[in-house]
């Protein structure tokens, strides 16, 4: 781990051509909030995640209209459904190496954090708003759209998650739409278990399981469509 701000910016422009001119964003964007180090209360990432998030949203739906100028409005949402979830924001912290980048006080700390799905995603997006703060949008885009290239490639012709492809199912027969509930909650804050019920009213509900509340009713939609499939082959 760099000792300094300015070193970690170093570093990091080593990784990705990108210098910092105020290392100290960096610093805040890569900082676990769990962070003491003996220096008192640490700003973590969480306020730039919040706005990384946006700001990545923004460059991502833009870029996916310019590009697709044929695709209509439900396959452009697929597409930018799959490109900012926590799944491809921690893929490109991996990338990047920003777990070994974090700041945090305690070893089993950065074990946990590195190893957290969640965490990494949660870096990549407050980086990205620190980068956004440090030069402005273009500088945004441009990180972002040379880190997200095979991610583009990757979900060219993405398809429907569970979740759409049930309310679609729902809504094509006029029933109510899917509900979603949480059942239950366990595992430490790191490393979560979410078990989530997906129901459509007069017709059952399945339940499903994931480290987030989205992965988790995604499981449940799935399931839920599964049983859907299952009843109709055996009638």
């Amino acid at each position: 781990m760099a000792d300094s701000p300015q070193a970690l910016a170093e570093i990091f422009a080593e990784r990705t051509g990108y210098r910092f001119r105020r290392p100290e964003l960096l610093e805040q964007a890569l900082t676990h909030s769990a962070d003491k180090m003996g220096r008192g209360f640490v700003r973590g990432y969480e306020r730039l995640e919040f706005l990384g998030d946006r700001v990545l949203g923004l460059v991502i739906a833009e870029e996916l209209y310019n590009r697709y100028p044929d695709s209509d409005e439900g396959r452009l949402a697929r597409q930018f459904n799959h490109l900012v979830r926590k799944e491809a924001c921690a893929e490109i912290a991996r990338g990047l190496g920003l777990g070994q980048l974090m700041r945090t006080g305690e070893t089993t700390q950065r074990q946990q954090a590195e190893a957290s799905q969640n965490v990494l995603g949660d870096l990549c997006e407050a980086v990205i708003a620190a980068i956004y703060l440090d030069s402005g949008l273009e500088a945004a885009r441009k990180f972002i759209i040379s880190l997200w290239e095979p991610l583009f490639a990757r979900y060219r012709d993405a398809p429907r998650d569970p979740k759409s492809a049930l309310q679609e199912w729902a809504a094509a027969r006029s029933l109510p739409a899917p509900s979603y509930r949480e059942i239950s909650r366990s595992g430490p804050d790191h490393d979560p278990c979410f078990v989530m019920e997906a129901s459509i009213e007069g017709l059952g509900a399945a339940r499903g399981e994931g480290g987030s509340k989205r992965k988790a009713e995604q499981a449940a939609a799935r399931a839920l469509m599964e049983r859907f499939a299952e009843e109709k082959d055996d009638t």
